[in-house]
């Protein structure tokens, strides 16, 4: 396991299993509630704070805020949360790679990736692979001949340098032993999709309810969902994993995570009442037709997810060259 990826992991485990109980714990929450997003409004990430922070405020019976707090790849918004107080007013709803990716991908990070404690696993969202039109390519397979065909001649876009649609065509890379070039868009997703139509770029892994319109217009072709399990949206697409690369699993999943230090208390109040909204047939609904699975569960299994995910991309980031 790679130095850094140990010393991470063992403190979220450190900090979920915290169990110092201070008077202010037992009277939580004893204010509004703050959720910052280290992401723009209106994206996944956005979406999900959003439902949770209505279903949390009916629960906690208190008033919960969304926050956006983009840049710096994640950065301004975790450090934000890190320097917060630990009474359990201010959480962070993030996905994966600010925890996971970034510390293997910088070593000036602007936040200590190991100063949250999970909370609970919210939710993963199921990237696409989708080439433009005219890639003569209708299969992964496909897809990965032409690229070894043509090395450092297809583009894939991204939103930025560490980004999950990065990793994600990252991993393609290692895993299918092709050269992609990446080109990162600072304008977001709409701008590498308005490209990919266009011919610009030749490929993107693209959140499924965000592409799903061109897909559906035909303006673009999907050919494999890009995590372990089919896209709730296209159930008839296979996997990549299903379609010639075993294993492949780059699903974009979010959590809810709070500053290091916060009383075991008061985590356990917020990982039940986020289960308890999770479960609700009305979120379920919001987030299965954003083309969002649900998930929930304890902190212990957000920290284990972690883990295995930090071990993954260090990995990847290793091989890649990405690691600095």
């Amino acid at each position: 396991m790679p130095r850094a990826s140990r010393a991470i992991g063992l403190a979220l485990f450190a900090a979920v299993t915290l169990a110092t109980m201070p008077a202010s714990a037992q009277t939580y929450p004893n204010g509004p509630v703050r959720l910052i997003v280290p992401t723009p409004a209106g994206g996944v990430t956005d979406t999900m704070a959003r439902i949770v922070a209505q279903r949390l405020g009916e629960q906690l019976n208190q008033t919960v805020i969304v926050d956006n707090r983009p840049g710096g790849n994640g950065g301004v918004g975790a450090q934000a949360v890190e320097r917060s107080p630990a009474d359990g007013l201010t959480l962070m709803v993030t996905s994966d790679a600010t925890i996971t990716a970034n510390p293997f991908l910088s070593d000036k990070l602007s936040y200590n990736a190991s100063a949250f404690t999970p909370i609970i696993v919210l939710c993963r969202g199921t990237p696409v692979l989708v080439v433009n039109s005219s890639v003569p390519a209708n299969s992964t397979q496909e897809l990965i001949a032409l690229a070894k065909a043509k090395p450092d001649q297809l583009f894939f876009g991204s939103v930025g340098v560490g980004s999950p649609p990065h990793l994600a065509g990252e991993l393609f890379k290692v895993m299918a032993g092709v050269k992609l070039v990446h080109v990162p868009y600072a304008g977001g997703s709409g701008q590498a999709a308005t490209d990919l139509i266009a011919g610009r770029i030749s490929m993107v892994f693209s959140p499924a309810s965000t592409i799903a319109p061109h897909i559906t217009a035909g303006s673009v072709k999907a050919l494999a969902a890009a995590t372990a399990k089919r896209a709730g949206l296209f159930p008839d697409l296979p996997t990549i994993a299903e379609a010639g690369l075993p294993g492949f699993d780059s699903g974009i999943w979010g959590g809810l995570m709070a500053p290091a230090g916060t009383p075991r208390a008061v985590i356990d109040r917020l990982a039940r009442a986020v289960n308890d909204a999770l479960k609700t047939p009305e979120v379920q609904s919001v987030l299965r037709n954003a083309g969002i699975d649900p998930l929930g569960g304890t902190p212990e299994d957000f920290a284990e997810l972690i883990q295995r995910e930090m071990e993954k991309w260090a990995k990847v980031a290793k091989i890649a060259g990405l690691s600095k």
